[in-house]
């Protein structure tokens, strides 16, 4: 891992290297669901903060998972049943760090996973995207993407965060890989960074900062673009995600 840029160093009046001055800065507010209760929305897909409502749709979605094998990662799940799905939801929607969101599926499917902001810390610009859960209906679908976008747009293009954060157990191999694809930097692993339903996690750090956005932004929309999809948003992309952000107006 190399260090700081020549750009982002400078000397004070001790000759000792301090950090760049940024310019205006001033703390983003902290992302709340008063704030987001018209939703993020998007094509194919909309963020709204969870509700005790959303529990009966989200639960069936991930029934689909017949195997659990999308619970293995995370520090909680799969649910036994309805009921203590239901109480899970009722804290959850309660919460203001993490912030959790419903992601629903515009073109009729109803509530099909689960995202969150955390660690929302506005006095260092820095907020994290976690407790991921998407069900069958929306893994591997244009929708999975856009909502990743819509959930990076607001806090880095919106609000104004430096530092958009996604850590991941350091054996979640397709969170990690996810975490590529949607443009973030591996920034190293935290050994023994937590225990995870009794188990070791090592925890693996990604970040986007806000010089980053522009270029992430550009891709995205045109990864989106519906001229992407020529069978339609459930058919194959004519390009990739890191192919759209290298060359967005190809």
């Amino acid at each position: 891992m190399s260090g700081p840029a020549d750009t982002d160093v400078e000397l004070n009046a001790l000759g000792q290297p301090v950090g760049r001055v940024v310019p205006g800065w001033r703390p983003p507010s902290a992302p709340t669901a008063a704030a987001l209760a018209g939703g993020l929305r998007g094509r194919y897909c909309r963020l709204e903060p969870l509700r005790p409502e959303h529990a009966d749709d989200l639960f069936a979605a991930d029934a689909r998972d017949t195997d659990g094998a999308s619970w293995t990662y995370l520090p909680y799940g799969p649910w036994p049943d309805l009921p203590t799905y239901r109480a899970w939801v009722d804290g959850a929607a309660a919460s203001t760090d993490p912030l959790f969101l419903a992601v629903v599926d515009t073109a009729g499917a109803g509530p099909v996973g689960v995202a969150s902001y955390l660690r929302i810390h506005p006095d260092a610009g820095s907020v994290e995207v976690g407790h991921l859960h998407y069900s069958p209906l929306l893994q591997r679908r244009t929708a999975a993407t856009e909502a990743q976008y819509l959930l990076m747009r607001h806090a880095v293009g919106t609000l104004g965060y430096r530092r958009y954060e996604w850590k991941c157990d350091a054996l979640n191999a397709p969170s990690r890989a996810a975490a590529e694809r949607l443009g973030f930097t591996y920034e190293g692993t935290f050994r023994q960074g937590a225990v995870v339903k009794g188990r070791n996690r090592d925890t693996a750090w990604f970040a986007v900062v806000d010089a980053d956005w522009p270029a992430l932004r550009a891709g995205f929309e045109a990864w989106l673009d519906p001229a992407n999809f020529p069978d339609g948003p459930t058919g194959r992309p004519r390009r990739s995600l890191a192919a759209c952000r290298a060359r967005p107006d190809a």
